[in-house]
Parts: structure tokens; sequence; C-alpha cells
């Protein structure tokens, strides 16, 4: 780095406040809200801490709707430097430790308000997701985003009313669905009793405690999920280790939009994500991107917010070809 830049940096880091917004970012994207209850400090003083950090290039901004989002910077020198002084952070510090705490008691917090929309609208939840694009429109490119190759085994994450168990079902010789939502478990079980699928079963669970073992699903899927969370980059990380050697992860959901009814109302905590959002997130848990694809709503029809499909590839197969190759 060049005097002025790594003096910036430096300066912009060597602050207690700053450093703990560092590491705690290290951890999750947060709000300034998040922040706020976090470091029990006020909005006014967290937003000029954290504009120090971004002029220092060392953290990023990006804003969805009316909520803006903060995350460690992930290219650049001051990146670098910012994840070298976080790693030399002993993670057992008493205020770091408090820190993480309050953290999940956040995160704690989010899924509280989730569980109790879900459970307060799981019978309506098919008619909710109109808002979108049509319901058949999303599953025949589902159906072909999956049709390059057989599979056998299928994970589906968040698996809400089990639809996609149900439309994949026939096809599989297991499958596995897991919420955290008891409500949506109840009609996704019933759903596959009446579909006749016995292959198939609903587990009540986190998608980011995941008590499986690596190599265990052909097929992983996030259908209409990752919006509800606040670390979709993780979430997608812990289900890649599931994926077998030529496995692949589908993700399903909104194109970015500016519904902020969806956060207030039904507990959206991401206004949709761009192409190259969860590209990136593919390629960091380490899978190959090979498929997007993003599906406007029909001309005259009730949905309102397009629906993007993007699928990964478990990197095992391109090793196993070149290696055949060299053979």
């Amino acid at each position: 780095m060049i005097f002025e830049d790594f003096n910036t940096a430096l300066k912009a880091a060597a602050e207690e406040t700053r450093m703990r917004v560092l590491a705690l970012l290290a951890e999750n994207e947060l709000t300034v809200s998040d922040l706020t209850d976090i470091l029990r400090q006020s909005q006014p003083r967290i937003s000029r801490h954290l504009r120090l950090l971004a002029e220092a290039r060392m953290v990023e901004r990006f804003r969805e709707g009316s909520w803006a989002f903060f995350r460690l910077a992930e290219q650049g020198e001051a990146a670098e430097l910012a994840r070298a002084l976080i790693a030399r952070l002993d993670p057992n510090d008493r205020i770091l430790a408090r820190d993480r705490e309050r953290l999940a008691a956040v995160r704690a917090a989010r899924v509280r308000a989730a569980q109790d929309y879900f459970r307060r609208h799981a019978a309506e939840w098919d008619r909710i997701r109109r808002l979108h694009v049509a319901d058949e429109a999303v599953e025949r490119a589902i159906l072909a985003a999956l049709a390059d190759r057989p599979f056998h085994s299928l994970l589906d994450l968040g698996t809400g009313t089990g639809r996609m168990l149900e439309l994949l079902g026939p096809q599989i010789e297991r499958g596995v669905g897991i919420d955290l939502s008891r409500d949506m478990l109840a009609l996704a079980q019933g759903r596959l009793d009446r579909a006749g699928l016995k292959h198939c079963t609903v587990r009540h669970g986190d998608v980011f405690d995941l008590a499986m073992p690596p190599d265990s699903f052909d097929i992983v899927i996030f259908h209409q999920v990752l919006h509800f969370l606040d670390d979709g980059a993780r979430a997608i990380r812990d289900a890649a280790r599931l994926l077998r050697p030529h496995g692949r992860l589908l993700v399903v959901d909104f194109a970015p939009h500016e519904f902020e009814f969806l956060r207030e109302q039904h507990a959206h905590r991401r206004l949709g994500f761009s192409s190259e959002t969860v590209t990136q997130w593919l390629e960091q848990a380490g899978l190959e991107p090979v498929l997007y694809r993003n599906l406007p709503p029909e001309h005259g029809s009730e949905g309102k917010i397009a629906v993007s499909l993007w699928r990964g590839r478990d990197r095992r197969v391109a090793l196993a070809a070149s290696a055949r190759e060299v053979a």
C-alpha cells in the first residue's frame, strides 16, 4: 500500500469501537441498527465510525430499499489489512466475546420474529407467494435447471409447505426437508402423506446448524429462503459441504426489488438478490456457478416480482474430468 492509504487505514482501525465493528462485520453483514443494539452506542456515533471505515476502504456499504447494510470490504489492500488485523485478535477476549453474545441475541430475535410470522401465516403461505412470478413458471424452470443429469437424493432447506419435495419426489429415492417452523412442517408432512411420498421426510432443524455428514445429497435446494436469512453466504457455504461429488446446489429467490412492505409485514431480511451476489456466494462456497436465469412476471399477471435461479456445481466434477484428461 502507498503510505497515505496505509496511514489512513491504520488510523481508521486504531480506535476501540471501530476495531469492534470490524470484528463484528467479519461475522456477519449488519445494519446501523444492528450495531447500535450490539455496541450500545448512539446511531450518529455508529454512523460516524462506519463512515470512517468506509472512507478507508475497509468496509463496504450497500443499500436495499430504506435499509443500508455494511460488510467487510472484499477486495483491495485495505480489505486485506482489515482481515489481517482481525486475525490477530484473541477470539476469547472479554470485549469481543460479549459483542458476539449480543450479536447472537440480535440474530435470535430475528429468528423469533420470523418464526412468529410463519406460525401466523403458514396456512396461507401458497397465496402469499403469488406476489412473484407464477409458481407454475418457476417450477418449470426448476425442473429444467435440474434436467441435465438424474439424481437420487434431495435436501430441501427451509422446506416450508414441502412443495419442492412434492414436485421432485417422484424422481428421487430419498428426500429430506428441513425447517424451523413446526407449523410449516405439519403442512409439509400432510402434503407428503397425500402424495404418497413415503421416501420423503421432513425434520425440525436450522439451516445454520445442519447435523448431517458431508457428501450426503445429490441436490440441495434453497427455494425462497435466503431473503429471510441474515447471512445467505454462510447458509450456502454450510449447505455446500453436504453435496456429493457431481452434486448441485440450486437457489431460487427474488430478484432485486423495492417492495419495502415485505420487510415490515412479511419478515423479509433482504429485498432480493442480484445475479452477482449469489454467484459470488456460490464461488466462496467452493462451487462452480453453471447457471443463472431470471424470470420476469408475465404481462398482466398477478405477480409483481421477478424470480431468479442459480445453480452451482461441486467442483470435484471438474477435478475428476481434469484427472481423466491427464491420465
